[in-house]
């Protein structure tokens, strides 16, 4: 993660927005597959992406709660 010494906005590097991306075309499948709740897929994508966290990142955690939220229809 990278934080902007201006602004302190976080944002992901470019090697975590690709390995977070790939977790996320998974989401759906995970969920649905085992009927996680949105604490167990953040986890899960936290793991698939290598990352500790991305809810600093607004972006990954939009694009995260977006993919979540379909998962749920």
């Amino acid at each position: 993660m990278t934080v902007n010494t201006e602004t302190r906005k976080c944002f992901l590097s470019k090697e975590e927005k690709l390995r977070f991306e790939s977790a996320i075309e998974g989401l759906q499948s995970f969920v649905l597959d085992t009927n996680a709740d949105i604490d167990m897929a953040y986890d899960w994508v936290c793991e698939m992406a290598d990352m500790s966290s991305f809810v600093s990142d607004n972006w990954a955690w939009d694009t995260f709660y977006c993919a979540f939220e379909d998962s749920q229809d």
